[in-house]
């Protein structure tokens, strides 16, 4: 049983309204510690402040995983290192085309109105590829970071639908 296995992952740069939003939590919690000194009322309200920020700022922290199997492809995105949901989930026959994404080859889909899924990091040295798929009725424009290893394999699988340049 030869099965084609790779993994990858990134971690998503934080952006200046992730800084921003990150900023504003840690100023929340901190009135939030002040006003559980203030008064009853207060410091329940404090308190819940508190607790619902200390929930929420770890899921700033984001970062993808990739895992291609035999033909799949899944995007994992992975919150505060702790929370792993599936965002997406795509069969390599339902793929259209993957390019570097300044490959020609993407060119005559540059006017098609589809979804736009960006699992990259965002980094400028960074080299995402592109995926153009048809999901559930629905065209996707998927953009990550493979490793060679899991280019490698795809191209394995499917050698026609993967565009070197």
């Amino acid at each position: 049983m030869n099965q084609l296995y790779a993994e990858a992952g990134v971690k998503r740069k934080d952006t200046t309204a992730t800084l921003a939003l990150r900023f504003l939590m840690f100023v929340g919690i901190i009135i939030g510690f002040i006003a559980m000194f203030l008064g009853q009322i207060f410091s329940i309200v404090g308190i819940a402040m508190v607790v619902v920020l200390f929930y929420l700022l770890p899921r700033l922290n984001v970062e993808y995983e990739y895992v291609f199997v035999d033909g799949q492809l899944d995007f994992d995105k992975i919150m505060g290192k702790a929370k792993r949901k599936q965002i997406l989930r795509i069969d390599f026959e339902q793929v259209e085309i993957m390019a570097p994404i300044n490959s020609h080859a993407l060119d005559s889909y540059n006017h098609v109105q589809m979804d736009k899924k960006d699992f990259s990091s965002g980094t400028k040295e960074s080299k995402p590829y592109v995926i153009i798929a048809n999901v559930d009725n629905k065209k996707y424009r998927i953009l990550f970071e493979p490793s060679e290893k899991m280019i490698g394999m795809i191209k394995q699988k499917s050698p026609r639908k993967l565009s070197p340049y």
